[in-house]
């Protein structure tokens, strides 16, 4: 094929040869491993059941934000007691799940908590299968467990109204997956050319690219991309949640890939976008652990102390950030108790240096934690 006929990546005659300027990257890669190191010698230091409980809630995310990407809003409590019964995680009441959700979540626990086991075609057929137990996708009948075989034209990723869709992408023809395939899965369990944390990035542009099932491959290539980053991490369980920083960099995530499908094999550009990603990721990580850890302790200072449900109930949505100023007024909405009860609930926590005054002034007095 001649370069004039070159519309893909996958079409170059050095596919899928990839290169990228390591120099170029190497800033980013080790803010990476340093933020990724400082996160998890924290960890380290919370003891194991505030651990696995930090691991069930990003987990939960990680589910629900890479079915998001897709379009697709499950149920967080669903989720969250599906991963809590895999991984044996007592969470009080159980809420029922589907065989939708019991799918997303077998995949995504499987990546992460057997990485060290090759990735074979029988696996992700497996994975396939999970996320469409049915065998449908929305209301179009899908080939499930199995390669797409191209049999209604073209594999291509389109957005638009039918009459005006715009063509994003087109995949490498069904004819070609089985080799194709066989190429990628020898170099996801053998290759060690490469940076680990490079290598799921390229893992994940890689299996994107040949999108070889008919439907969720999306899901599948951040699947294989978390594969990737536990191998770097050598953990069975997750502490950052990528699929949800792609979530909120969603528009930048397609059209960066749109580029990188329609580029040349240097793709140090989606590689530095994937490394920034990640580093964000694993920063909003250590944000949300560091809330964790002062709710932790919070609670284990006030241990001894007796309170009421009522009482229990507005430290927890203050320790989750309450909007606006606690005043006695809101109090009283919130625990749907009289005025009275509610001074009387707010006097007791301040008596006991639960609370204290805000000094942020206003007409009513408000009220705050008591941060030592």
């Amino acid at each position: 094929m001649n370069s004039g006929d070159k519309k893909y990546i996958w079409q170059d005659s050095r596919w899928p040869h990839w290169e990228y300027d390591i120099k170029q990257l190497n800033s980013l890669l080790t803010q990476v491993y340093k933020a990724q190191g400082q996160l998890l010698g924290r960890l380290h230091h919370v003891g194991i059941p505030l651990r696995d409980h930090e691991s069930l809630r990003v987990f939960t995310e990680d589910v629900l934000k890479t079915s998001e990407i897709e379009g697709e809003k499950l149920d967080p409590n669903s989720v969250r007691s599906s991963i809590a019964q895999r991984l044996g995680i007592d969470i009080g009441a159980v809420t029922p799940t589907d065989r939708h959700i019991d799918g997303v979540v077998d995949m995504v626990l499987d990546a992460t908590q057997n990485h060290q086991n090759h990735l074979t075609q029988e696996r992700l057929f497996a994975w396939h299968a999970a996320l469409f137990p049915t065998g449908y996708s929305g209301l179009s009948k899908i080939l499930v467990g199995t390669w797409r075989d191209d049999a209604k034209g073209s594999m291509q990723v389109v957005s638009g109204p039918v009459n005006r869709q715009k063509i994003h992408f087109e995949a490498p023809p069904a004819s070609s997956l089985q080799i194709e395939m066989l190429d990628f899965l020898l170099w996801f369990n053998v290759d060690q050319q490469h940076d680990p944390i490079i290598k799921a990035g390229l893992a994940h542009l890689w299996f994107v690219t040949l999108h070889p099932f008919d439907d969720g491959n999306g899901r599948i290539a951040r699947a294989i991309g978390d594969m990737a980053l536990a191998r770097a991490d050598g953990s069975t369980q997750r502490f950052y949640s990528l699929s949800a920083q792609i979530g909120r960099d969603r528009k930048n995530y397609y059209d960066l890939l749109e580029n990188t499908q329609k580029g040349e094999m240097d793709v140090t550009q989606w590689l530095s976008w994937f490394l920034s990603s990640l580093l964000s990721a694993i920063q909003v990580a250590e944000a949300d652990l560091s809330v964790t850890l002062f709710k932790a302790n919070f609670w284990q200072r006030c241990s001894g102390i007796p309170m009421n449900e009522r009482q229990i109930k507005l430290l927890n949505k203050l320790l989750d950030g309450f909007d606006g100023k606690l005043t006695s007024s809101k109090w009283a909405i919130i625990a749907k108790c009289s005025s009275d009860t509610a001074l009387r609930d707010i006097a007791n926590l301040l008596e006991r240096g639960v609370l204290v005054k805000s000094d942020s002034g206003g007409r009513s007095t408000s009220y705050e934690l008591n941060k030592p």
